[in-house]
């Protein structure tokens, strides 16, 4: 309360009107899968295919992540992070078990980072040698020279022999983090040039030359049969869940609030190459469910086994797996898209263009709308074409099944969860209570320590009610007037003294979601038309 001492006009701002609160982002995915390069187990927001190339390598023979995120883009997809559990020289796998490094799933080498040879003081710098040169021996030489009229510049000029094959002009001034050592780096194909103490004071070196000792030989490519036995010693089932303290696996995406739905394509290409058997790919699925469940905000896309039938799949949903979750759906069967490394068409995991899918219906209808009766986009074929007969029987246990349809595409022609409860039935219904949950958590945080009176419980009511209506409005809500598609209650009734004194506010919200059209049901009768004319 401010304090008037002196006669006079004063202007004071307050408080009016409600606090609004805003819809949060329902379209943000999470990958966590195998690929040649980038950070292991550090999620990596990626938001175009591009930012995932310069950051995971591109389409890699053997691994389903790119081209999972890649679905996942051309559908729609806007954001996506990226956890790397494994593959190429990082996999956890061959290097580790001492089998060589950088084999790729088809016994061709992966993409690998090459490793420089032995550094030589240079100044306040050490420089050593990316590549071998032609000549005897292989060595490389490095020449500093002087830049004519700049004290703090200097030229590296880099000889295979008496060939000039590179030349850099560089400054020993440090105007940012590293910038002189970058630069050269990124420039650079032949040579690495670092600082000699990190945090050091760099200095221009004096005019020298020196000569590099070449790198090591890359190491063979290692067999299938030996990548297959090692890595199934260090890639298992445990490094797709990681750890929540860790930060490592799809349990790292603890401390991200932002993301919408999980899905592990790779979890397919491991039991694919042998790494893990149906037991562990049932131990990671659980584990993606529990995780969904636990932070109840996200979802789990969860994909079948390959080369499965109608009826293997429905008996893998029923009896093998087992699942029961209204945090997760499942989609079958697998689709082929094209692959532009190979130019050919490829049997990839749906999941991935599935995540895109609900990206891009949320952006055109809304997340309280269905994600099905659309398009797939890049999806040439179908592993196998499902009859009506065959989702009749898959349909009722929670199997979202892809189908092509004559002059209409290949279309996504289920929206269920994995849940045996009717209240849970419909994806679109439990990711919009997830939406709206969400939004209302972020956006009545401005309650916590007020007062706790009838002020406060009127101005709860008030603000949540502008949201629901607009919600309403938007066709999200069942009900021709506003009052019959939610209700807000925070009053005496929530509220007694007894709640009052541990510190607590209560608001009870009801609201009446729409359901799908899932059955469309047209009845035809045939009648003997009257004979009378019509009267005007």
């Amino acid at each position: 309360m401010p304090t008037y001492l002196s006669p006079g006009v004063y202007i004071e701002e307050v408080a009016g009107g409600s606090r609004p609160i805003e819809g949060i982002g329902t379209s943000v995915a999470a990958f966590v899968g195998l690929a040649p390069t980038g950070p292991l187990d550090e999620p990596v927001l990626v938001t175009n295919w591009s930012q995932y190339v310069a950051a995971f390598g591109d389409f890699t023979d053997g691994y389903y992540l790119a081209h999972s995120v890649y679905g996942f883009f051309n559908n729609g997809g806007s954001a996506a992070y990226v956890v790397r559990v494994g593959g190429g020289d990082a996999a956890g796998s061959a290097r580790d078990a001492g089998t060589g490094a950088g084999a790729g799933a088809d016994g061709a080498d992966a993409p690998r980072e090459l490793v420089a040879g032995e550094a030589v003081a240079l100044g306040s710098f050490r420089v050593a040698a990316l590549t071998a040169g032609t000549g005897a021996g292989g060595a490389l030489t490095v020449e500093v020279q002087d830049v004519e009229g700049e004290a703090e510049r200097f030229k590296l000029v880099v000889k295979d022999g008496e060939k000039v094959v590179e030349s850099f002009d560089a400054s020993a001034k440090k105007s940012a983090r590293n910038y002189v050592v970058a630069q050269v780096k990124q420039r650079s194909k032949t040579i690495v040039l670092e600082e000699a103490a990190a945090g050091g004071q760099l200095a221009r070196p004096d005019a020298q030359t020196v000569t590099l000792t070449p790198p090591a030989p890359a190491r063979a490519p290692v067999p299938v049969a030996a990548r297959t036995t090692a890595g199934a010693a260090a890639l298992d089932s445990g490094r797709f869940i990681g750890d929540s303290a860790d930060r490592t696996g799809f349990g790292g995406l603890e401390a991200l609030d932002e993301v919408n739905m999980v899905a592990v394509p790779d979890l397919m290409a491991a039991y694919q190459q042998g790494l893990i058997d149906l037991e562990q790919v049932k131990a990671v699925q659980l584990g993606l469910i529990a995780h969904c469940e636990l932070m109840g905000d996200r979802m789990a896309i969860l994909d079948p086994p390959p080369a499965l039938n109608a009826r293997d799949v429905r008996k893998w949903r029923q009896e093998v797996a087992g699942y029961d979750s209204r945090y997760a759906a499942l989609y079958y069967p697998w689709i082929k898209s094209f692959d532009p490394a190979t130019g050919q068409a490829r049997t990839v995991p749906p999941s991935g263009h599935m995540a895109g899918v609900w990206a891009r219906n949320d952006a055109e209808r809304g997340v309280h709308k269905a994600p099905a009766n659309e398009i797939v986009r890049g999806a040439v074929d179908l592993e196998l074409q499902i009859t009506r007969g065959e989702q009749d029987l898959l349909n009722p246990v929670g199997v979202n099944c892809i189908r092509a349809f004559p002059g209409r595409g290949i279309r996504v022609w289920g929206a269920r969860t994995l849940a045996s409860d009717p209240a849970w039935r419909y994806l679109n219904v439990r990711r919009y209570f997830n939406y709206l949950e969400e939004s209302i958590l972020v956006g009545t945080q401005w309650v916590v320590f007020e007062p706790n009176d009838h002020a406060l419980w009127a101005r709860i009511r008030r603000n949540i009610s502008a949201f629901l209506v607009n919600e309403w409005r938007q066709g999200a809500l069942f009900g021709q007037r506003a009052e019959d598609a939610f209700y807000v209650k925070c009053d005496e009734e929530t509220n007694p003294p007894e709640s009052i004194d541990l510190g607590r506010v209560v608001c009870e919200i009801g609201i009446a979601p729409v359901k799908p059209a899932e059955f469309v049901v047209f009845r035809l009768a045939q009648f003997q038309g009257g004979g009378g004319e019509l009267e005007e």
